[in-house]
């Protein structure tokens, strides 16, 4: 039991020994104190709702928040799929205009080789097909009683048999005082007869432009063959002191095998393509003279012969050929 101290008024006090007894609780203590408790359990029933709820909201909100990112991502997944299918798309019509624009350039291209002409010429001789009319008479600027000469031009054959004339000079003693010849990719250079003969294999090529030239000196007889700018067969000997005879016939395209009239040509030894560039000197040319005219894009049909000169000296085409520009 406690002791209470009882204070009086006067200066000391005294303790008592009898015990404190409390009052006893009345009805409204009693409601009072019943009410002050239940306001607590509300309040702690209240917290934990709210903590719950906080957590609840907190993992739904989480959930919202992932649910969002994986519908955005598939959003922009598939608008990349949709932005690539529809790049896709642009590619292949964008490539197969480029594959059309490349065709058509092609065959522009097919064209304007076709057209082309080298060395800066401005027009050729064709030669459409074999016959025995079609050729093409030249008539030199000073005669050819000459003992050295170089005789270039630039070919382009359609065919070429085992004999196709594409230079021949002669007289009616003898036609075969000058022949440059083609035979399958061969190219022969002749000099007063068939007898004196320079070869080179190899080198011709059909539908392609070819640059050939032949070069003989009576000195030495060294006779020499020149295709594309570079030598490719020499021989010394060949009609050595020879000199060519005046008043004979030089034609392109064919030959006169002794018969002086139109219907002596043999077709086929018919040349068949096109020729430009045709040349002839009265003297044997240094090799870089003959390197420079047979640069397909340089100005080598500016550099004319003496005896014959390109666009210059009168040359008659006979039949189907024709100058072409």
């Amino acid at each position: 039991q406690t002791l209470c101290y009882v204070y009086e008024m006067e200066e000391n006090a005294t303790p008592s020994s009898a015990p404190c007894n409390s009052p006893d609780l009345t009805k409204w203590d009693k409601i009072f104190s019943m009410l002050e408790n239940s306001q607590m359990r509300e309040n702690m029933l209240l917290q934990y709702a709210d903590d719950i709820v906080k957590v609840e909201m907190g993992s739904l909100r989480g959930e919202m928040l992932r649910l969002v990112g994986q519908r955005n991502e598939r959003s922009e997944a598939g608008r990349r799929e949709q932005e690539v299918t529809s790049r896709d798309v642009a590619l292949d019509r964008v490539l197969t205009a480029l594959q059309q624009t490349r065709a058509e350039l092609e065959e522009v291209l097919r064209s304007s080789r076709q057209r082309y002409l080298p060395a800066g010429c401005e027009m050729a001789l064709l030669f459409p097909m074999r016959s025995r009319r079609i050729y093409t008479s030249v008539i030199p600027d000073v005669p050819l009683s000459i003992s050295s000469f170089t005789v270039c031009m630039w070919v382009k054959p359609t065919t070429v048999s085992n004999k196709t004339v594409l230079l021949s000079y002669g007289n009616r003693r003898n036609p075969y005082e000058i022949q440059l010849l083609l035979s399958q990719t061969s190219v022969f250079f002749t000099i007063g007869g068939e007898a004196h003969l320079v070869e080179a294999r190899g080198v011709v090529k059909l539908g392609e432009w070819i640059h050939l030239c032949g070069a003989w000196s009576s000195d030495q007889g060294l006779a020499t063959l020149w295709s594309g700018g570079k030598k490719v067969a020499s021989t010394p000997g060949v009609a050595e002191g020879h000199i060519l005879p005046d008043g004979g016939s030089l034609q392109l395209g064919q030959e006169r095998n002794g018969c002086w009239f139109e219907g002596g040509f043999d077709p086929k030894l018919a040349f068949t393509g096109k020729m430009t560039g045709v040349n002839m000197w009265d003297r044997a040319l240094s090799e870089e003279e003959i390197s420079q005219l047979a640069l397909q894009k340089g100005q080598g049909c500016e550099q004319r012969g003496n005896v014959v000169a390109w666009g210059v000296t009168e040359m008659v085409p006979h039949a189907g050929a024709q100058f072409i520009y």
